[in-house]
């Protein structure tokens, strides 16, 4: 799939003379209203559908994301994001000009339009009942990466910052979630229209800040992120990091998810947009990829390089039966891979009995935990067997834990949120 994905973003590319660079200047001219007329047909101006497109994509994509793209893939995945921006640019042109051809229009003068509607409309009604599997799966993606993830990382940097139960503040996303949608598309316009960029120009001037106080370090980071897309090294949080095609493939599947390229729920918002030509959409809509990950991921991925988060371990407890544990044994030096759960770890004064190639180690997030403590202060090692199908760690002196405490690598928006605590700390505790 995201061979196709990309491939598809090559082709059309290459066969609208590369729109991304001909046709952006026009693209921000559109979106501004310089060509706008009221009497078009249409819910929305460019500009709100734009931001409605946008309000899908800026946020959880842009915070967690890349910092799961370096996490996974190390600094040079952030590489392989720009790569699949610049293509997806050209899948947005195309994808929402055909909602715009198009589109239907009820009886009293409301839009819509979509992957599901060109699909029939534009291939002939053969193609029906593909352009209703589209709506179908659409609909419960929607549920999935269009809610569910969002809603779940919200809740997980509420929950971690201010320990707001994640279920309370699950409720909380709801409601006002539906204040919004249950307004229609002309609600969701004028509201995404005011947080949308209001959001963003907190989050960029936020990262400029940090930028500009690490200067010096900035041309360094660049040079970490292109270097490593090609020839990426081993690193703390090391399953796959060290191999091209890992890097390659979570940049790529991380920028699909932030820009939303070819996913087909773009093409919705933008059908609304008042306007007579298709085409002046889908310039609008390029703008898309260039926003949300050449400018505002590619800000999130140096503030991560420039603080050096991604590589570092903070005190953590480590939830023997579930949380984000993880098993992995050394496959290489300095490189570990994933491994089902042994029947038993032996620790010793918090450290592995048994290492080298192949042993079981416990790890969060992929990355193994060097040493082990029983209290949280991290002042007793603990020593005995921790059994991974109980959940539970025995101590020689006969104690029972269910959790143990130690440092790990966090991954997500955690470390995203980390860069930037670090970032502005030389103007106070943010």
């Amino acid at each position: 799939m995201v061979i196709l994905l990309l491939g598809t973003g090559f082709y059309l590319t290459v066969r609208t003379g590369f729109v991304q660079i001909t046709r952006l200047g026009h693209g921000f001219g559109v979106t501004t209203g310089k060509y706008d007329d009221p009497d078009d047909p249409g819910d929305v101006s460019h500009f709100q559908a734009l931001t409605t497109a946008l309000s899908a994509t800026v946020g959880i994509g842009n915070i967690a994301g890349v910092a799961m793209a370096i996490h996974w893939g190390g600094p040079g995945a952030l590489f392989w994001m720009w790569v699949t921006a610049f293509l997806g640019m050209a899948t947005k042109f195309s994808e929402v000009t055909l909602a715009q051809k198009y589109r239907t229009t009820d009886e009293f003068g409301n839009v819509a339009g979509g992957p599901m509607y060109y699909i029939e409309r534009g291939l002939g009604a053969s193609w029906k009942p593909m352009a209703v599997f589209f709506a179908v799966m659409l609909a419960f993606t929607a549920f999935f990466t269009g809610n569910a993830v969002q809603a779940n990382t919200v809740a997980d940097q509420m929950n971690s910052a201010f320990g707001i139960p994640m279920v309370v503040m699950g409720a909380i996303t709801s409601v006002i979630v539906a204040a919004v949608i249950l307004g229609g598309i002309g609600r969701i316009g004028r509201v995404t229209a005011f947080l949308a960029p209001f959001m963003a120009a907190i989050y960029v001037f936020g990262a400029l800040v940090i930028l500009v106080l690490n200067l010096g370090s900035v041309p360094g980071a660049f040079a970490t992120v292109v270097t490593e897309a090609f020839n990426p090294q081993a690193g703390v949080a090391g399953i796959g990091i060290g191999v091209f095609m890992v890097t390659m493939m979570w940049g790529v599947r991380r920028g699909l998810f932030s820009n939303e390229a070819g996913q087909g729920s773009a093409p919705i918002a933008h059908a609304a947009a008042k306007t007579d030509e298709p085409v002046s959409e889908g310039v609008v809509a390029l703008l898309e990829p260039l926003i949300d990950t050449l400018v505002i991921c590619t800000l999130t991925g140096l503030v991560i390089v420039v603080t050096g988060t991604h590589e570092q371990r903070f005190p953590t407890e480590v939830t023997l039966g579930g949380g984000d544990i993880t098993w992995t044994a050394e496959v290489e030096p300095n490189r570990y891979a994933g491994i089902d759960a042994p029947q038993s770890v032996e620790i010793a004064d918090g450290l592995h009995v048994n290492t080298g190639v192949g042993a079981a180690m416990v790890s969060w997030h992929e990355a193994y935990v060097d040493m082990l403590y029983t209290d949280i202060a991290q002042t007793q090692p603990f020593t005995g067997t921790i059994y991974p199908g109980s959940g539970e760690a025995k101590a020689d002196d006969g104690a029972t834990y269910t959790s143990l405490y130690g440092n790990a690598v966090e991954n997500g928006a955690p470390i995203t949120a980390e860069a930037f605590r670090q970032g502005l700390a030389p103007l106070g505790d943010w």
